[in-house]
């Protein structure tokens, strides 16, 4: 058996005439938390797209539990143990804690010829499953709506990991965070790599990602700058790459020349006014003379 749960081998992905991504290589092992960064535009979007089974490689291998597989849609990403948190989480506000847990999964109980939404055995396995995440719910009756945005996205989390995620793809889950319910978002996915799941995190916030990744993909404009293990690489060394290091080299230097022409035309126009200002005098000067 490989030792990657999902590889990707040159895969390219194209609409019309637009390169999305252009020869992308990434291996993603379980017991893992893998950070794909990259700035607006840099084509994470595509490429969790791709994992998650709503676009097709244009070109390339996906190799799955070493298998090369494709992707038809999102149904087979899911009956294959990948699961996708969205930014936008998939979550109704106005039901409750446990209906959002099972939602789309019912659990139901038979009565006669009818079946209805078994809530008391649901209430306890939402309450179990997450509580084995390290949430807390008080009432899992109350509505998703009055929780926070931190305990929204660790819901969607733990959702995915209890109806058996191998792979949990998170797009940019501290991105609407403060400082706290980041923190305890990133515990979650602590634990979630710690129960021998391949996590592959989307961001670009480095001071987010670097605490919990083991590796990082560095993507600049639908292309791969390569991946690192975290061993081998420091957050500075990450943040440069993430930002473009020549890039950010050659506006510096540009900016630092911008500042000296300023510098010398304002130094010029002050000399100019002193030199009229002496005309002035010299003018008054005769004139009173």
């Amino acid at each position: 058996m490989s030792e990657f749960i999902i590889e990707l081998k040159n895969v390219s992905r194209y609409f019309g005439s637009v390169i999305a991504l252009k020869d992308i290589n990434m291996q993603v092992k379980l017991g893992e938390v893998h950070c794909l960064l990259g700035d607006n535009g840099a084509g994470k979007s595509t490429l969790i797209k791709m994992l998650a089974g709503v676009h097709k490689p244009s070109e390339g291998e996906f190799i799955y539990e070493g298998v090369s597989t494709t992707l038809p849609s999102p149904r087979k990403a899911l009956d294959l143990g990948i699961a996708t948190v969205y930014q936008d989480l998939a979550l109704v506000s106005l039901m409750s804690v446990t209906r959002n847990f099972f939602m789309g999964r019912e659990l139901t109980k038979k009565w006669g010829p009818f079946s209805y939404f078994d809530t008391e055995k649901a209430n306890k396995i939402a309450v179990d499953g997450l509580a084995e995440m390290g949430i807390c719910v008080r009432n899992p009756e109350q509505a998703i709506g009055t929780m926070s945005g931190g305990e929204k996205q660790c819901l969607a989390i733990a959702r995915a990991i209890h109806f058996g995620a191998k792979v949990l793809i998170l797009d940019e889950p501290t991105a609407a965070l403060g400082v706290k319910q980041s923190a305890n978002v990133l515990k979650v996915v602590a634990k979630a790599k710690a129960r021998g799941l391949a996590v592959i995190l989307i961001t670009h916030n480095v001071h987010h990602a670097y605490p919990v990744a083991d590796r990082f993909t560095l993507l600049n404009r639908g292309q791969s700058l390569g991946t690192f293990l975290k061993k081998d690489v420091s957050r500075e060394e990450v943040l440069e790459m993430m930002a473009g290091g020549q890039e950010l080299a050659d506006l510096e230097s540009e900016l630092a020349e911008f500042e000296r022409a300023d510098k010398a035309e304002s130094e010029g126009g002050s000399h100019s006014l002193d030199a009229g200002q002496a005309a002035e005098i010299s003018i008054k000067s005769a004139v009173t003379a």
